[in-house]
């Protein structure tokens, strides 16, 4: 391609369509790059073992090291936000000061992110499950945390009116939203970017960043053919393992010390109790409550009501034959609880002589201790709500994938300035999950969509346009979910 674009921005995720509609709002050309398939609105598989497969890296089965965590990320256009970030909190003032302790960089205070999140909120339709739409899962959940004299509030969610839609089953927004209800990239920002003259190349296969001025390249594959794509200035965003990867395969690790240090995952262990009578928590909206205790957010980590379908249940039953057999016969009597922790050990994302990816994470004592607290409380909650049996979580999930390319202000500790540059390469920005310091312990995706339209106005700045900014009053349906 011969065209010179202002920006070329790597991943359609959170971050990177969030970047293409205020970037070209400003009448910049941008050219936006995806991995994987720009999948029409209602196309989504909704068979499990199809929505895995297609929707998916590696298929959904993502491990480390020592193949006992388990990863999740999304390879579609709207990345993760296909696959996952129903769940948009804002990030509380722990998390807050944590990123500005971590990384030492100012604008990391309520008052600047506010106005950031106003923006993106802007966007998105946010709304809480009522109580008349909870399905059996929720309203054991309930009665549980109730009995045992624990705090529990909704999950403010990024849908449309999905809770009207109370008989379907809802885990298919795992594997995309077929409803166009789920408040993912391919139905908030991305169609206005496009709409703006966004370029977006699917299935671009990204291997390399050239760096150069008065441009970078960008080189990789579409459809097995050489692809070139030259701008002014790139932005990597293709999620904490995509884009440490990707700037560890250009060769940044070599004047880049801190790149691949400092991952977190949030990770995720899924208690089952199997119920006298049928709870069906396959069906209606699966995921309506959250612990709200002040004493669990204290020890790092929250509980949510969540479930999965049959192939995914079936991954988190340790063993096999008749005793894996029959906990599967009794997939409508389950009830399940997830504990989330704030994890503190961080992990490394790194490529061997071979050039292959290895994520080294591993959870230490201190996390191990957060995990048991948390399930000693799953099981007082189950036990109170008379379970035929308890089963004990199998094997943790990573869903929010964090840190890489830490941002901060010491080039030895952190990747990137507080400008979002690569210190030293003040074209090449990071814009997504990876610059996270440290685990926040609350979902990631909201702050990730308002951290973008920050970097967009710093960008703008830095490349001479003017930024655009939007009412930022929030419309009545917002304040009322709030």
């Amino acid at each position: 391609m011969n065209q010179l674009y202002d920006f070329a921005i790597i991943g359609t995720g959170a971050a990177g369509s969030v970047l293409s509609y205020f970037l070209s709002q400003s009448g910049a050309s941008v050219c936006l790059l995806e991995a994987g398939k720009n999948i029409p609105a209602g196309q989504y598989p909704t068979n499990e073992l199809h929505a895995n497969s297609r929707l998916f890296w590696q298929g959904g089965m993502e491990l480390n090291h020592q193949a006992n965590l388990l990863f999740l990320r999304g390879k579609v256009v709207g990345g993760g936000t296909v696959v996952n970030q129903c769940l948009l909190d804002r990030f509380d003032q722990i998390a807050i000061d944590n990123f500005k302790q971590h990384s030492g960089i100012s604008w990391f205070n309520s008052q600047e992110l506010n106005q950031h999140y106003c923006q993106i909120e802007q966007h998105l339709r946010l709304e809480v499950i009522p109580k008349q739409y909870w399905n059996g899962n929720a309203h054991l959940y309930a009665k549980g945390f109730e009995s045992n004299q624990l705090k529990y509030a909704p999950l403010r969610r990024g849908q449309n009116q999905c809770h009207n839609h109370k008989a379907n089953d809802c885990i298919v927004c795992l594997g995309g939203c077929n409803r166009q209800s789920k408040q993912s990239m391919t139905v908030t920002f991305l169609p206005k970017a496009l709409q703006q003259n966004v370029h977006l190349i699917d299935q671009a296969q990204v291997q390399q960043i050239i760096y150069g001025k008065p441009q970078v390249v960008v080189y990789g594959t579409k459809n097995n053919h050489p692809l070139q794509v030259r701008a002014k200035r790139v932005i990597v965003a293709a999620g904490a393992i995509g884009s440490t990867e990707l700037l560890l395969k250009s060769g940044f690790g070599q004047s880049l010390p801190a790149l691949g240090k400092g991952f977190f995952c949030h990770p995720q262990h899924m208690v089952f109790a199997d119920m006298p009578e049928p709870v069906d928590a396959h069906k209606g909206a699966f995921q309506a409550l959250k612990s709200a205790d002040p004493r669990f957010r204290q020890q790092g980590f929250k509980l949510e009501n969540v479930f999965g379908g049959p192939i995914a249940t079936a991954m988190m039953k340790s063993g096999y034959g008749i005793s894996h057999h029959q906990f599967m016969q009794r997939y409508r009597h389950l009830a399940c609880i997830e504990v989330a922790i704030q994890d503190e050990n961080a992990g490394q994302i790194k490529l061997t002589r071979k050039g292959q990816l290895r994520i080294h994470k591993v959870l230490s004592d201190l996390d191990q201790q957060k995990v048991n607290a948390g399930i000693e409380q799953i099981y007082n909650i189950f036990s109170s709500l008379r379970p035929n049996v308890i089963y004990k979580p199998h094997m943790p999930i990573g869903l929010h994938l964090m840190g890489g390319c830490t941002i901060g202000i010491d080039p030895n500790q952190a990747v990137i300035n507080e400008n979002f540059q690569l210190f030293g390469y003040d074209n090449i920005h990071v814009v997504d999950s990876s610059i996270f310091p440290c685990a926040p312990g609350i979902n990631p995706s909201l702050s990730v969509m308002a951290l973008a339209h920050k970097a967009s106005q710093v960008i703008l700045d830095l490349a001479g346009y003017q930024p655009v900014t939007t009412h930022s009053k929030q419309p009545t349906w917002l304040e009322e979910a709030l």
